[in-house]
């Protein structure tokens, strides 16, 4: 059983000042892990920030923050001002993100991933060190940059990763790897791929959940969540990498334009290995199993009713129960 219990901050429906008690509450009720996001709604920072004074047992990390949308030098100031904030206890998670936010929400090309987030993380090696950078690599170069405020404990760095490709990177050059919008079946393929390059590689994954909740509810909520994400071409190749090929009549009916088609076309087996769901004992044996086929540090994203409580969420969660 893993010793790590993480979760995604900030909780959706409740204001960002206002989740001061649910997340104070996190490490008497058995959480390790806050872990933040970054796409469109809070940055991956601020609550973490927060949740350092709020709650400082908890282990802070970003999963992720893209390698794109903030400059080399800004990125490593970021991280290492959440180090000193949280030392020891923060993980910075980069990534690529997706053509979406990076293109179409950012305007910023969304050329060479692999190569933006190998450089990135080479960089920020180098940087939350305190070497001077003078550098040019593949995707950027940097003029002369030193860090004024070097870290006393630098932070892991772990790269978001899917594939083959990025999977090795975060092994070979990371110190894990964030994994993301996968059965815990599915770990047993990704995770090997970290892990050839050392045993103790943390691989932290993002498990979304929605506890207590009849099936019919829940796998209608999953199946939006599925066709917001799995038509988004770095998650798609992903799946069809694993196999998945229950998912291209959905693949299909999205690129004809058919987004009623693309909902109904998703079987539910594809939602129940993707989604945990049911009883909330029943959501945490199927997060167990997760960690049982090689993850570290699984992550919970809650993703329920709109309607429901997200502190009684938290604590249905919660690994005691």
């Amino acid at each position: 059983m893993t010793t790590r219990w993480g979760i995604t901050i900030p909780l959706e429906g409740v204001p960002l000042p206002e989740q001061r008690a649910i997340i104070e509450a996190m490490p008497d009720l058995g959480y390790t892990d806050a872990w933040s996001a970054e796409a469109s709604a809070t940055d991956a920072f601020t609550p973490l920030a927060l949740a350092s004074v709020w709650a400082p047992r908890l282990r802070l990390g970003t999963a992720i923050v893209p390698a794109y949308t903030r400059g080399p030098a800004t990125l490593a100031m970021s991280a290492a001002t959440m180090a000193a904030a949280a030392p020891g206890r923060f993980a910075l998670g980069i990534g690529t993100s997706s053509n979406v936010i990076v293109e179409r929400w950012n305007s910023i090309p969304f050329e060479e991933p692999f190569k933006k987030v190998r450089d990135t993380l080479r960089f920020l090696r180098a940087a939350l060190a305190g070497e001077k950078v003078k550098a040019d690599y593949d995707t950027f170069s940097v003029r002369g940059f030193t860090l004024g405020a070097v870290p006393d404990r630098v932070p892991p760095l772990l790269v978001a990763a899917l594939r083959p490709g990025m999977l090795k990177l975060a092994g070979r050059e990371g110190d894990g790897a964030v994994i993301n919008w996968l059965s815990a079946g599915d770990v047993r393929t990704v995770a090997p791929y970290v892990r050839r390059y050392g045993e103790d590689k943390e691989i932290v994954a993002r498990v979304f959940a929605i506890p207590d909740t009849d099936p019919e509810t829940a796998r209608g909520i999953g199946r939006r969540a599925i066709c917001a994400y799995l038509n988004v071409p770095v998650y798609r190749a992903f799946h069809e990498w694993l196999g998945r090929e229950e998912l291209a009549p959905m693949w299909k009916a999205w690129e004809e334009g058919d987004r009623r088609g693309a909902l109904a076309a998703i079987p539910d087996a594809v939602v129940d290995d993707l989604i945990v769901h049911g009883p909330a004992e029943q959501c945490r044996e199927r997060i167990r199993a997760y960690t049982a086929n090689g993850v570290t540090t699984p992550v919970i994203a809650p993703i329920g009713p709109p309607d429901r409580d997200p502190a009684a969420v938290v604590r249905a969660l919660a690994p005691e129960g």
